[in-house]
């Protein structure tokens, strides 16, 4: 059964949740009768006052939590960049928190949190697709306790608040008709986020566009690395499974060192292998040859979860209709690819 929250009594007695505030904190506004059957009502149902959060209904700490799983990841950068860029003109500070792909460390997060100490979070969970049912209480946990919630590129349909994603499967589909137009007809994918929903959609993508081009899906060329696994071992064994003339590398970090690998192995970049990363990144400009990227634009999407939080903290949005906006992607042409035939 799930926790009695003050938005379930206000509810269930058609009143504000200010009003229930109120009349459980013996407030001299609220009539004693309506007081009185408010507090019974609570005790009835084991409501539990999260005293911190309760302050809030009436007053803002104008600070407001960002929690992301890898600072590393340039998307990331981006996106802090744009949050920050509209909490400064709003007179809000953010405190942001890095989770490094841990859940226990994202729930840990998440619960100093909703003690109060933040108006509202914007989040990326490091949850993989098959841990979110699991990890989705944590998340409820800040809804129940009245504070607003924004999630950003990892997302999950199991919590209701408004989210704000990337089409990845355009992305994926994107990236692989490029490669086709400019004559590769044997890509690889590397992935070091396979069990991701942003993966999986990506892969998606990617097999709708060999469809279309009469090239069949062939699951050895895609694999996943991650810190733990070698690189170079995973693009050795792809290298010597078949004559791979594209690799698309589901992130900048990733797109960097495949390039690295492959050019030591002897290949010339593109005429041999052509390759695409994601994420626009300082990165992939400055590496010879420059790297062909899909942009996510992090920083749109950094000031666009900024705003649609603020406007729930500020209750410029405050009814219950939740909003998931989609943020398309581009595809920066750069030397890493070669030119459309």
């Amino acid at each position: 059964m799930s926790k009695l929250t003050l938005k379930d009594i206000a509810k269930h007695f058609k009143v504000s949740v200010s009003t229930v505030s109120k009349a459980i904190n013996d407030s001299y506004e609220i009539s004693e009768k309506l007081k009185g059957e408010i507090k019974e009502y609570a005790k009835a149902h084991h409501y539990r006052p999260n005293k911190v959060a309760l302050n809030l209904i009436n007053r803002n700490t104008k600070t407001i939590g960002v929690v992301i799983p890898n600072i590393l990841n340039y998307f990331f950068v981006q996106v802090i960049y744009g949050i920050e860029k509209v909490t400064d003109e709003k007179g809000y500070s953010i405190i942001t928190c890095i989770t490094n792909q841990s859940l226990e460390k994202e729930s840990k997060t998440l619960e100093l949190l909703s003690n109060g100490s933040v108006d509202g979070v914007i989040i990326s969970s490091a949850a993989e697709e098959n841990e979110l049912p699991h990890h989705a209480q944590h998340l409820r946990e800040l809804s129940e306790n009245q504070i607003p919630m924004v999630m950003f590129d990892r997302v999950t349909n199991l919590i209701d608040c408004d989210k704000v994603i990337v089409d990845d499967f355009e992305a994926g589909y994107k990236a692989t008709k490029y490669f086709i137009q400019t004559g590769c007809r044997t890509i690889a994918i590397v992935t070091p986020i396979v069990d991701s929903v942003i993966s999986r959609l990506r892969i998606e993508g990617y097999k709708k566009a060999l469809t279309e081009h009469n090239i069949p899906f062939d699951d050895k060329l895609v694999e996943a690395t991650d810190a733990k696994e070698d690189l170079e071992l995973t693009l050795s064994l792809l290298l010597n499974y078949k004559q791979i003339d594209g690799i698309m590398a589901l992130d900048e970090i990733t797109a960097v060192k495949v390039m690295s690998i492959v050019k030591s192995r002897g290949y010339h970049v593109p005429n041999d292998i052509s390759i695409i990363g994601f994420t626009n990144g300082e990165l992939s400009k400055y590496v010879t040859p420059a790297i062909t990227m899909v942009s996510q634009h992090g920083r749109y999407i950094g000031e666009t979860v900024a705003k649609i939080l603020i406007d729930r903290i500020e209750n410029k949005n405050s009814d219950d209709h939740f909003e998931t906006k989609t943020i398309r992607t581009s595809l920066v042409v750069r030397d890493s690819t070669l030119k459309l035939e």
